[in-house]
């Protein structure tokens, strides 16, 4: 693209040059030779009025008196009637421009001059008009090799940006180039690396999210299958294989629930639900985790409480708790549950030393954590919570109390809404 850019450039200041140029020649040209014709016209009117008015003062016209009158470089014969014609100057040889003035006294003055001057000067304007003509090419060339950098500097810049993306680095480079619509192209591929740095990093959270919230269903799911194998009686076997298609069944309401959450964290499927109900589905879940660690879980507080949520979201953040108790806490888990206002409140405690001073709200970021954890499962649960329009909250270090806070009145339904699934 340089090249074609300096080839461009340069051709049309040749053509500006080759036409305005010889244009400039040919006038010069005719200029210069007009000019030594009048001067040698001049010229001779002036040595015939001189030789008039020394015959009219009877003075001695020769060579010697009117060498003087005669310009160097100039040859002038001087014809007088009934003498031999006068010479002055050196006559020149080859071709000559030439003129011829008669006097009063019927004398004639023939001045005559080299051709060969009017050449010299013709060539001397011929040098300054090439000499121009190279400082244009040259002012041309460097100024064509400018704007070609400068366009086809940002066209590289803009193909490597181009291929960072396709290779997966997604960083922006907000530079800017004075060129509107190399900029705009900037623009473009600094919002497409934006964008494609959002996906990234919402894949790469979903991956996590998934890993960390299937683990536990996972686990659970596990051991009803090994009850199963290591059991003869059919009602156990019953028994344990509905407890695993419970599982089964919220594996894929936390599959179903991350995928949601991975395209628009806001969007809810909220309904009135039983609290005690999921509430008793952790207990049985995890009681036997906690019985084989040493440990119990127990629930108190206000029974029979209605709340607006997701039942399946519910159970997740309550199943990162009692599992965030079981993995940093110690002693006895307690779930109560509680009214504040319009609010119904499941509060989780531990007899566990708390959460450390420098974490504090910090807890419900992503990768902290007080020990070797990933630091996702609170994080989750309080994005789980609050998808729903409820919160989550560390309400006291020590002992750890979490609060989970869920409307307890359905919110207005929005247009197009039917119950908790929208209609589209």
């Amino acid at each position: 693209m340089r090249r074609r850019l300096i080839q461009s450039t340069l051709a049309v200041v040749l053509v500006v040059i080759a036409v305005f140029g010889g244009s400039l020649v040919l006038v010069e040209t005719r200029t210069i030779s007009n000019s030594a014709q009048e001067r040698v016209d001049s010229e001779a009117l002036r040595l015939a009025s001189i030789v008039d008015s020394r015959l009219l003062g009877d003075q001695t016209v020769d060579a010697d008196a009117l060498s003087g009158q005669v310009a160097p470089g100039q040859y002038a014969v001087i014809g007088i009637a009934g003498q031999k014609p006068i010479t002055v100057g050196t006559e020149p040889s080859g071709d000559v421009i030439h003129a011829t003035a008669t006097g009063e006294q019927g004398e004639t003055v023939r001045v005559e001059e080299p051709r060969s001057a009017i050449t010299r000067e013709v060539g001397r304007t011929l040098l300054i008009i090439g000499l121009v003509a190279l400082l244009a090419v040259v002012a041309a060339v460097l100024l064509a090799v400018r704007q070609a950098n400068r366009l086809a500097s940002p066209l590289t810049d803009l193909a490597e940006t181009a291929e960072r993306l396709g290779s997966g680095d997604p960083r922006p480079r907000y530079k800017r180039y004075g060129v509107p619509e190399l900029d705009r192209v900037a623009d473009v591929l600094d919002r497409s690396a934006e964008r494609i740095a959002r996906m990234l990093t919402a894949e790469r959270r979903l991956a996590a999210d998934a890993s960390h919230q299937l683990r536990t269903p996972l686990t659970a799911l596990s051991m009803r299958l090994e009850e199963i194998t290591l059991t003869d009686d059919l009602d156990t076997v019953k028994e344990e294989a509905n407890v695993a298609l419970t599982q089964v069944e919220r594996l894929t309401d936390v599959v179903q629930r991350l995928l949601t959450n991975s395209r628009d964290p806001r969007t809810g499927s909220a309904v009135t639900f039983d609290l005690d109900e999921v509430i008793q589905q952790q207990i049985a879940e995890w009681r036997p985790a906690y019985r084989s660690a040493g440990r119990a879980i127990v629930t108190s507080g206000k029974r029979h409480l209605q709340a607006v949520g997701t039942p399946g979201a519910v159970a997740q953040v309550l199943a990162a708790l009692i599992e965030n108790s079981l993995m940093h806490g110690g002693g006895t888990v307690a779930l109560r549950t509680r009214v504040t206002g319009n609010q119904a409140v499941v509060e989780v405690t531990d007899e566990g030393p708390g959460v450390p001073a420098d974490l504090g709200a910090r807890i419900f970021e992503r990768t902290i954590s007080g020990r070797n954890s990933t630091g996702i499962g609170l994080a989750v649960a309080r994005d789980l919570a609050e998808a729903d329009g409820g919160r989550l909250e560390l309400l006291q270090s020590k002992p750890p109390v979490f609060g989970l806070f869920l409307s307890r009145t359905q919110p207005p339904k929005k247009p197009g809404e039917q119950g908790g699934t929208t209609v589209r």
